[in-house]
């Protein structure tokens, strides 16, 4: 019996011995055709594989305010998923799904995470078709291998949105991380804007292009400079490591500049504010506003709105450089060129205002001196004084005009920038034919006042700049500098080629400013309620009927304002252009914007002035606003307070779906409340909440938006 167990040993021996040299025969022949039979395919394929180079992206530069505020930056987020064909679900683990437990994080998801906005607020057959309940049952029902592997549960979420999922009922009993669980996040990288619209047409948006995925600006500076802020790609080549191939960064990315622009968040706030509201009273289509610096051309705020059809309005097509027809405004401009080039001499100088090139002056007298013309806006006394110069030589107006840049690129970094269109009025058209002096001349009036032109708003505030820079020119921009990954700034030159350093002289701004002046502030002037005691404004109305399918549209009007503040010391210039049914005027409308702007940095003490509302908030105990941190006492000590004064916190505790009251917090706290509660929140304004919409202890599903005002 041994000896029998002995052979049938032996035997398997020798089965087991047989296979593993045919085994060995097979690899040692594979070995043999791999490298010598098959080694010029294999070398080749090697070189391929290690000759891959693999673009890396680089880091997109932020867009900031002028002092330092983001208003363009990345952030990286994650999609959250399940995996519902993961093992777990397989049956290995569990034999079958307690769908108790699931109905529990149903209940969470559609909380925190709703499949659509306010669910929970929607009717009955809305939450029933939408709500997680239905799509996890849904899910669940089908067979293990048609379930997905990427549900997705929410989007562009933070590590915390995760975490929080990932504690969800059901889903925290699983133990483990990785790859042992089935809920999942997916890496994304996201480009944010902290101020939501404002400027939004200016600072702009990206998108991905074509099969590349590379994120690149498509609007506003993120487009004009996005070769600035794009940076330059990185390389990554395949090395052979010990557990196979990698890939190794051979050059890494250049991070992308980051854009310092010239735009102040307050006074950019304060002009969409007041150009809303103006826009509003005046049941306006569109306006827009531009606010500059006189002494650098920097750009500090820019408003473009647009009514929708709803009746509210959004920041929308940029309008502040596509050329319109500017009307009145045009007549500053002429007066300049008239004075420099001696046409008249001082501001008390007389033209007579009758008829003329089919047009009159209704306002009386008959004769004005340069200061009536501006300030009663008249046609012809304009025309008249520019045809001592021109009328002979119509074409020469146009030139004047390229003599001191008019036609000359700002290149501002406002995307969509165009430059005026003023026809040259030569004796023969493009094909040869004669124009009759009496058609030129007739244009050449036009011109003057106006009409039979397109200028940008921008172009118009530029030279509008520099009279009240005493005829300096200083060129619009909205970029102050570039600074690099290591933090150091590169200043960007302000002066361009083809840009006069002085549209004319000193004295000539001088009398031109005079002029201006008496649209507001003399007896007859057509922007009388432009004036307020506190802020000298200085300023030229202007209207134009605009031009659509049919030619001119009477029913509407564009209304425009030009001027610069204070007077004595012009620290602004701003012009405001609006779209509104015929009836008002610019007095009435874009005057009113430039008015209210004036007033609002007065009374914060931004015009170089000691208002009350800066002396009042100087002489006061500092204000602590109410805060979820109990450190107001160890502030004071840090800021050597001697005395302060503490709001005191609200009462938060409220019933479920009611919204908790916040006022008197700062942002952070108020919004750690929000949030932990349930709701959105959006902000607007600076300082502590002194108003929440809806109101505290309204009843509101969780995910609903709470609108907080801060002052």
């Amino acid at each position: 019996m041994k000896q029998n167990n002995k052979a049938y040993i032996l035997i398997r021996y020798g089965f087991i011995s047989l296979g593993l040299l045919f085994i060995s025969i097979c690899i040692v022949a594979k070995l043999f055709s791999t490298t010598v039979v098959e080694a010029r395919a294999w070398n080749e394929r090697a070189r391929r594989e290690m000759s891959q180079v693999k673009p890396i992206p680089p880091e997109r530069g932020n867009i900031l305010a002028s002092n330092g505020s983001i208003l363009a930056c990345n952030l990286t987020c994650y999609d959250i998923k399940l995996d519902l064909r993961h093992n777990i679900f397989s049956g290995k683990k569990h034999s079958k799904i307690p769908m108790e437990s699931v109905d529990s994080l149903a209940d969470s998801l559609d909380v925190y995470y709703p499949r659509i906005p306010n669910l929970l607020s929607q009717h009955r057959d809305t939450i029933r078709k939408y709500s997680w309940h239905t799509r996890l049952k849904k899910e669940f029902e089908k067979d293990f291998k048609e379930r997905p592997r990427a549900l997705v549960v929410a989007k562009k979420m933070s590590d915390d949105d995760f975490d929080r999922i990932r504690n969800f009922p059901y889903l925290k009993t699983f133990k483990g991380s990785g790859q042992s669980i089935p809920v999942y996040k997916e890496e994304k990288n996201i480009r944010i804007y902290p101020f939501g619209k404002m400027a939004y047409r200016s600072i702009g948006r990206v998108h991905e292009v074509g099969d590349t995925r590379e994120r690149h600006g498509y609007s506003g500076l993120e487009k004009d400079l996005d070769s600035l802020l794009y940076g330059k790609p990185g390389l990554a080549k395949k090395v052979t490591m010990t557990r196979g191939l990698s890939n190794w960064v051979a050059t890494p990315p250049k991070r992308g500049y980051d854009i310092l622009t010239t735009i102040d968040i307050d006074m950019q706030d304060i002009l969409e504010e007041e150009l809303q509201a103006v826009c509003d009273s005046a049941r306006a289509e569109w306006g827009t506003a531009i606010l500059m610096e006189v002494a650098t051309g920097e750009i500090k705020a820019i408003s473009n709105l647009e009514r929708f059809e709803d009746g509210s309005y959004g920041e929308a097509l940029n309008r502040a450089v596509l050329p319109f027809e500017p009307g009145s405004v045009m007549k500053s401009i002429s007066m300049m060129i008239a004075f420099e080039d001696g046409l008249v001499k001082t501001v008390n100088d007389a033209i007579d205002c009758s008829p003329f090139q089919r047009t009159k002056d209704p306002h009386a007298p008959s004769v004005k001196n340069m200061k009536q013309v501006i300030e009663m806006s008249s046609n012809t006394g304009i025309a008249r004084v520019l045809f001592r110069g021109y009328a002979q030589q119509p074409e020469k107006f146009h030139d004047r005009l390229r003599s001191i840049g008019f036609f000359t690129p700002f290149h501002s970094g406002i995307a969509g920038e165009n430059t005026p269109i003023v026809k040259r009025l030569e004796p023969r058209d493009k094909n040869g034919n004669n124009i009759t002096m009496t058609a030129r001349h007739l244009d050449l009036a036009r011109q003057t006042y106006g009409y039979n032109t397109m200028i940008p708003p921008l172009y118009t505030l530029a030279y509008y700049n520099a009279i009240a820079n005493g005829g300096i020119f200083k060129r619009p921009h909205l970029v102050r500098a570039l600074r690099d990954e290591n933090g150091r700034d590169s200043v960007l030159n302000v002066n361009l080629p083809g840009l006069p350093e002085r549209v004319c002289s000193q004295e000539t701004a001088a009398k031109v400013r005079q002029c201006i002046r008496e649209v507001v502030w003399g007896e007859h002037g057509t922007a009388r309620a432009v004036r307020d005691d506190r802020v000298e404004i200085a300023g030229k109305t202007g209207t134009a009927y605009p031009v659509e399918e049919n030619g001119y549209n009477m029913a509407k009007r564009r209304y425009a304002f030009c001027g610069f503040f204070p007077y004595d010391n012009p620290k602004y210039s701003c012009i405001a252009l609006i779209l509104a049914p015929g009836g008002t005027s610019a007095n009435a409308t874009s005057g009113q914007v430039l008015k209210r702007v004036a007033l609002k940095l007065y009374s914060r003490g931004m015009l170089n002035n000691k208002s009350t509302f800066t002396a009042e908030r100087t002489s006061q105990r500092p204000t602590l606003a109410a805060s979820t941190r109990q450190d107001a006492d160890k502030l004071s000590s840090q800021l050597g307070l001697t005395g302060s004064r503490q709001v005191k916190r609200p009462e938060t505790r409220t019933a479920k779906s009611q919204i908790p009251d916040v006022k008197g917090y700062e942002p952070r706290s108020a919004l750690a409340i929000l949030e932990k509660a349930g709701y959105n929140v959006r902000i607007k304004g600076n300082g502590r909440v002194v108003g929440q919409a809806p109101a505290a202890g309204a009843p509101a599903p969780q995910g609903s938006t709470v609108l907080l005002t801060l002052k």
